[in-house]
């Protein structure tokens, strides 16, 4: 069942047309990779989906059209956005930043089990949780951005480049993660210029270049594709 579908959706940034006409689908239950190129237009389709850029086009979320809805509401709606470069509140201690995630929940105790079920994924996090987030490693603060996100408990988790500049050992650690989320239910859509692990662990991938899809298939067949090959894996 398709949780998620863009079709023929645009977008720009003034006069730069960053998106031409995206059509791709989410089913329920999927990790879907997005890979190509820096500047490729990877950023603004997650981004678009979140309300944060203007478009054209639809964008179906769970039967409804969430085109023109404000970030904050299709928060609620069930989409958590990890954003690339992380965008944690560095001043603000662990508890607090799991505390922001849960902006709309309002049952203190709900908001308490939340964030203990974000230590069974990240137990690193409960041995930080007064320190401030901007004082972690790289590899904690993605670790803190993933659960913020998770403490809205959404259907649908948009990460951006998880991987962008962490050791490869912390990048194991959170893809491991993510196949770990997944396996319990959550439907991801995944972002990363590290092709070859993403499409490892991805059940399909989408191939965009210059704010095109020129790809899309099984994720096991864009793995053995020579122009995913020459690309994006050499």
């Amino acid at each position: 069942m398709s949780m998620l579908k863009l079709q023929e959706v645009e977008a720009f940034y003034g006069g730069i047309h960053a998106l031409k006409g995206i059509t791709l689908t989410v089913n329920e239950g999927e990790i879907v990779t997005l890979i190509g190129s820096n500047g490729a237009g990877k950023s603004t389709t997650l981004k678009s989906i979140c309300g944060q850029v203007k478009t054209k086009g639809s964008i179906i979320f769970n039967g409804k059209n969430i085109s023109a809805q404000l970030p904050h509401l299709t928060a609620m709606e069930g989409i958590a956005h990890v954003p690339e470069g992380r965008r944690i509140f560095p001043r603000l201690t662990v508890k607090e930043n799991l505390e922001m995630g849960a902006f709309s929940v309002k049952d203190k105790r709900l908001i308490k089990e939340r964030i203990e079920q974000s230590f069974v994924y990240f137990p690193r996090l409960k041995e930080r949780f007064q320190q401030a987030g901007g004082t972690m490693s790289g590899g904690e603060q993605q670790m803190l951005a993933i659960a913020r996100a998770l403490m809205m408990n959404p259907k649908l988790l948009l990460l951006d480049e998880p991987s962008m500049g962490l050791a490869p050992v912390i990048v194991d650690q959170i893809f491991e993660i993510i196949q770990d989320l997944n396996r319990n239910g959550m439907t991801i859509l995944l972002v990363e210029q590290n092709a070859f692990q993403a499409l490892q662990i991805a059940s399909r991938g989408y191939v965009i270049q210059t704010g095109e899809i020129i790809l899309s298939d099984d994720a096991k067949m864009l793995l053995s594709n020579d122009q995913v090959k020459e690309a994006y894996l050499a």
